[in-house]
């Protein structure tokens, strides 16, 4: 019988790839591309989205 997954919400900006690496197009001392990170900001690098429940709304 096959396991089922659990599946989790996936971030609707982002689908689940929540970093992404750009080259600056200059190179480092020993000789590799200078690269920066870049985390999705809707939902801060998870790649999910957190449920409603869970999200605590102040006033």
């Amino acid at each position: 019988m096959p396991q089922h997954a659990r599946t989790r919400p996936v971030c609707r900006d982002c689908d689940g790839f929540a970093t992404a690496t750009i080259t600056t197009g200059t190179r480092t001392p020993d000789g590799a591309k200078a690269t920066v990170s870049v985390h999705c900001p809707a939902c801060r690098g998870l790649g999910r989205t957190i449920p409603a429940v869970l999200v605590r709304i102040g006033r």
